[in-house]
């Protein structure tokens, strides 16, 4: 449903491009020492390593997953903006291999400023995207805001076997990618104005698109770690599974899966790079080799929203773990590999 209301002028940022800084979000959280899980045993995952949900242990053989994920309009349409919010917040829930249970919706509205119909209508978006995921959006919390802002808390469980998290990959593990990354440099072209027509439709439809395939990774002894790859981009979703896991990473730069590459080409030429690409590059860059072309900055930092799963799968189960993606609808090949512990830790060849 097109709104004459153009959301993406409301907010100073996009999606999961409001994101802080991770360097920033590493003082934050470094502000508060004492780690959640010696506080409480049956946490059994909190925030130390940057996992996308936390996990409690519900001592019946299973636990609860449990996250929230919020942001300001990625797209000017009220409906796909709400849909693409639920599908970021709930994709946290995939990622560590659960099965997602319900969700609490979270809205911030500047009411004096957009009609409250809109509202009304991003809240819908959001309700169909726990439908097509199998949960009711059950409840919520709203304030007045300067921006509009809306996302979800949703909660999942997991049999403990089946949780992933970002940590537990190990050398010689193959790195896969569930969807092409260039979403930031799209709706950056849609927030000045400048992309085409026939390209409007390219990043809403790879955003709308539910990670549900992690339910099924989970289950697979031979996936070593997962996690979603949203704001920080590829290079620093990849750079917090090496530090989580305690290795590095070699990654072939024409083998990482892009979004039509001669379309963000065109783009990035035109100079429709997000502001949070260089927040990225500059929060991280110092860790990576052979990123110093602009252009593979441009696309490796790029924030990603409702972006793919980053999959680490042991040696020798690329042809099952392939089989299954095709199953479900995937045709995938890995990008790179993790190796020892090195300086550099991820270089790009």
């Amino acid at each position: 449903m097109n709104t004459e209301v153009k959301l993406t002028q409301f907010s100073h940022g996009a999606g999961c491009g409001c994101k802080i800084a991770p360097e920033a979000l590493n003082r934050i959280l470094q502000a508060s020492t004492e780690a959640a899980s010696e506080s409480y045993p049956q946490l059994l995952v909190g925030h130390e390593l940057r996992d996308d949900a936390a996990a409690y242990d519900l001592g019946d053989g299973t636990a609860l997953v449990s996250t929230t994920d919020f942001f300001m309009p990625i797209v000017d349409d009220a409906e796909d903006f709400g849909y693409i919010a639920a599908v970021n917040a709930i994709s946290d829930v995939y990622a560590m291999g659960a099965q997602p249970l319900l969700a609490i919706a979270i809205l911030g509205w500047p009411v004096n400023f957009i009609p409250v119909e809109v509202a009304g209508r991003v809240l819908q978006g959001g309700r169909r995207a726990c439908a097509a995921a199998g949960i009711p959006l059950a409840g919520g919390h709203s304030v007045d805001s300067p921006e509009p802002i809306f996302g979800l808390a949703v909660s999942g469980r997991v049999r403990l076997e089946h949780l992933k998290r970002n940590s537990g990959a190990q050398p010689g593990a193959q790195l896969y990618l569930t969807k092409p990354i260039g979403v930031g440099i799209l709706t950056t072209a849609q927030k000045y104005g400048m992309l085409q027509p026939e390209h409007a439709s390219l990043a809403p439809t790879l955003m709308k698109t539910h990670n549900k395939v992690g339910v099924r990774f989970g289950q697979l002894p031979y996936v070593q770690a997962m996690t979603d790859v949203t704001g920080f981009g590829l290079l620093g979703h990849l750079l917090e599974m090496c530090d989580a896991s305690g290795v590095s990473a070699i990654v072939y730069a024409d083998r990482v899966p892009l979004l039509q590459p001669e379309v963000l080409d065109f783009y990035i030429k035109s100079r429709c790079i997000p502001a949070a690409t260089q927040r990225n590059w500059e929060s991280y860059g110092a860790c990576i080799a052979g990123v110093e072309d602009e252009h593979l900055r441009a696309l490796f930092a790029d924030p990603q929203t409702a972006g793919g799963l980053l999959v680490a799968v042991t040696p020798g189960h690329e042809t099952d773990f392939e089989a299954v993606a095709a199953e479900e609808g995937l045709s995938l090949r890995p990008f790179g590999f993790c190796i020892e512990r090195q300086p550099a830790v991820i270089t790009v060849v």
